[in-house]
């Protein structure tokens, strides 16, 4: 499958005033297009649509929706959320034909109105305030109907370029968005409240392509990048990947990434363990070899950072902050910077100087909000608020390749280019998850993905086993990582079958 273009803002913007000058115009093909939508989901029950219609051009949108289904539907009702003539001309011109066509408008919220379905046109793109009070008791009333809902292009009251509800926010069953996907429909509160998402392109796909920096992830668009095993195959051909953390008490971090890349793929897994206690053998993992951590500095791939400095054992924690990162960092080798790694970088400013300054070998961070914002100096809440922009500063800033965990998981690479993840659900929410990632993201470069590939598809393939788990039931309430270590070695033998 092609990539699927993921647009900011200001992307679209540029997009909206090449299409300008075509015919018929964009605000005429979007109200069309929503009006087929719509259609399908009154599912020719007799009751009448109730078309909310903002003051922008959402509310153009919702104009013409509403023109074009009383011209094809026996009833539809206009909310004027304003009571005011819209400002586009051209939407004027819609609203004029809708209520010479017998169109019904009304000027307060039609409390009695039994809806088949609400089409939600009060607000579109490009909001980065709280919604004013009026607007606010507007959406109150959308989400209590409990009838669907159609949001155009965006639910209102969600900031499109970061999935942030701005006060309050409209639960869409369905999203109708135009152009190109939007970031906060797939990130942050975003698949909280856009239910099903579609796209109509509105014959853009040609400028769409041009300008677009961002990608959606799904296993469409990645799966063919790893190659089936040829018969011919031997271990020495997927790489020796060394994982390096496992502190006391943190074992189990340690472990979880090593299994989880044995699973996927890697020829060999090598664990180094922190802990001065550490066991010689993983009896339940016998294939894992359990080697001194300066051995491990040996193989082809270097995972550091699980579970390495949660512990009470200070010496071996200034061992891998002060002499084992130092020297994996200066290294050639691929480096996957997990957990304790993030928090040991952004504590000092010579690692982070020495993060920057890697070219040899290609730097991966796997931080979760709250480790961004130790390397980043901002808060958990704000790399929250813009989580797109939170990933790309830390790629640019360490000259990495970056996945931003969290829900609509964020890639994002040195050159500014980025992509966001459209599978996984609250299963992950749990621990171990994010050392299964990392272990994961090892393994794909042992099997010769290179850096930006390998991020991507272990993040897809990630999430989607945690998605086929709970469409069989197991989950996402409960659902712990060493499931999804053995659900992603299922997947990967499907999305690699030919």
């Amino acid at each position: 499958m092609s990539r699927i273009p993921v647009l900011v803002c200001e992307e679209i913007r540029t997009v909206e005033q090449r299409a300008s000058l075509r015919s018929p115009s964009l605000m005429e093909r979007a109200g069309r297009a929503t009006a087929l939508v719509a259609r399908r989901l009154a599912d020719d029950t007799g009751a009448p649509v109730l078309v909310v219609a903002g003051p922008g051009n959402n509310g153009g949108d919702a104009w013409f929706a509403a023109l074009h289904l009383r011209r094809t539907f026996n009833r539809v009702v206009v909310f004027n959320a304003t009571g005011g003539e819209p400002p586009a001309e051209e939407a004027r011109r819609a609203r004029s034909e809708f209520v010479a066509v017998g169109g019904e408008v009304a000027r307060e919220w039609p409390a009695s109105l039994h809806a088949a379905v609400i089409v939600d046109g009060l607000l579109g793109m490009g909001l980065s305030r709280n919604l004013d009070a009026p607007f606010a008791y507007i959406v109150s009333r959308i989400n209590g109907a409990q009838v669907p809902v159609l949001a155009i292009d965006v639910p209102s009251g969600l900031d499109s370029d970061t999935g942030c509800v701005r006060g309050a926010a409209v639960r869409a069953s369905h999203t109708l968005t135009f152009i190109a996907q939007k970031v906060g429909l797939h990130t942050a509160d975003g698949p909280d409240h856009c239910g099903h998402i579609e796209v109509e392109g509105l014959d853009t796909k040609d400028d769409v392509l041009a300008i677009a920096r961002g990608s959606l992830l799904a296993p469409s668009a990645v799966r063919a990048w790893l190659a089936p095993r040829k018969r011919n195959s031997h271990k020495g051909q997927f790489g020796t990947l060394g994982i390096i953390g496992g502190n006391r008490g943190m074992v189990g971090a340690a472990r979880l990434a090593a299994r989880a890349a044995l699973a996927t793929g890697a020829g060999k897994v090598s664990l180094g363990l922190l802990a001065p206690d550490a066991p010689p053998v993983d009896l339940a993992q016998p294939e894992l070899m359990l080697r001194a951590v300066e051995d491990v500095i040996g193989s082809d791939v270097i995972v550091a950072g699980p579970g390495a400095g949660q512990s009470p054992s200070a010496t071996s924690v200034s061992m891998f902050e002060h002499t084992l990162l130092p020297a994996l960092i200066q290294g050639p080798l691929p480096l996957v910077l997990d957990a304790d790694a993030l928090n040991a970088i952004a504590g000092s400013d010579t690692l982070r100087t020495a993060v920057a300054s890697r070219r040899r070998g290609a730097t991966l961070l796997t931080p979760h909000p709250a480790e961004a914002g130790r390397l980043l100096g901002k808060s958990t809440a704000e790399v929250q608020e813009n989580r797109l922009a939170a990933a790309l500063e830390l790629a640019e800033r360490f000259k990495a390749h970056v996945v931003l965990k969290g829900t609509g998981s964020i890639c994002a690479f040195p050159d500014g280019r980025w992509s966001i993840n459209s599978t996984g659900n609250p299963g992950l929410a749990s621990g171990g998850t994010g050392d299964v990632l990392a272990g994961m993201i090892g393994a794909l470069l042992c099997q010769g993905l290179d850096a930006e590939r390998a991020l991507q598809y272990a993040v897809c393939l990630h999430g989607a086993a945690a998605d086929a788990l709970v469409a069989r039931g197991k989950g996402p309430i409960g659902l712990t990582a060493s499931e999804i270590v053995m659900e992603a070695r299922r997947l990967l033998n499907v999305w690699t079958a030919r």
